[in-house]
């Protein structure tokens, strides 16, 4: 790479987050090979000490500096994050969860493939998915790679695994910014911004360990789940981005899922929709191939 490329770490965090899994989030971000500028750690809504204990254990490391902002109370994460995105300082912004472990280079891949194209304005890569312990995982998201593949798969379900994803300030504010559509944040970003002439790819590799468990496959079931997720693609649907065909089959496909049993749910989520992870593939995790 040539000069280091400036950039931020968006992040979201409200009262509910375990301390635990928080701390090793920002740990990975600290452990990067290609470090960020500025944590941008908006709080979304009153945290117990515990949390902002954790803010403060990093804000006093010596190259890491964060900038915190503080909504009275919780507005959901679509709306902390547009708060978040204008206080980034720099063009390149980051998105990571605070549960999930980013891979060490993560941000040098990410950051490599901006320096190549000047006009890619969002790069995300591959997930590995595990319960209780990143060595052992238990599923896989692998994302369609080119721009064409990546606009076409949008019209189902996400081309992007969210936490992967670093992109352009400028072309998401175009795009609208965030916008307050639950369960879908994320997905409406992405519709937005490809509406908005965003260039997108995704990096052939894992770029970061997601957790998952049994009582995530339980939210995802049942008639009020199925109805917040009618509800958000009814949005999409509103910017013109998909047909009312396309509407349409995906509420159909989602209602089933919705109403089956949680074993066969699970079945469905660890072995169609995303894949069993493999040792090999597991060795593979952050490395180009």
């Amino acid at each position: 790479m040539g000069e280091k490329q400036n950039f931020s770490v968006l992040i979201s965090v409200y009262h509910k987050e375990k301390p635990e899994f928080f701390d090793k989030a920002l740990e990975s971000i600290n452990n990067q090979t290609v470090k960020s500028d500025e944590w941008v750690i908006v709080k979304d809504g009153p945290i117990p000490q515990e949390l902002q204990d954790i803010i403060d254990k990093y804000k006093n490391f010596e190259d890491v500096n964060i900038k915190e902002i503080s909504l009275e109370e919780n507005k959901g994460l679509g709306i902390a994050l547009s708060v978040g995105v204008p206080e980034c300082s720099h063009e390149l912004i980051a998105r990571m969860d605070t549960d999930d472990i980013a891979v060490p280079d993560r941000f040098e891949l990410q950051l490599a493939e901006f320096e190549k194209n000047p006009e890619l304005d969002i790069c995300g890569g591959h997930i590995i998915e595990f319960e209780t312990d990143e060595d052992h995982p238990v599923a896989e998201r692998r994302v369609p790679l080119t721009h064409d593949q990546i606009v076409q798969y949008q019209k189902k379900r996400s081309a992007f695994n969210h936490v992967t994803v670093m992109f352009k300030k400028s072309k998401v504010l175009e795009a609208g910014n965030y916008k307050d559509c639950p369960l879908m944040e994320d997905d409406m970003l992405w519709v937005d911004m490809i509406l908005a002439g965003a260039q997108c790819m995704n990096i052939d590799a894992y770029l970061c360990h997601v957790r998952t468990n049994r009582s995530m496959i339980a939210r995802r079931g049942g008639l009020k789940y199925y109805k917040k997720y009618k509800r958000a693609r009814k949005q999409i649907l509103d910017t013109g981005f998909i047909t009312s065909k396309e509407y349409r089959k995906t509420n159909r496909i989602q209602f089933w899922v919705c109403i089956m049993p949680r074993w066969m749910r699970k079945f469905v989520f660890f072995h169609l929709i995303h894949k069993k992870s493999t040792a090999k593939q597991k060795k593979n995790i952050g490395a180009e191939e």
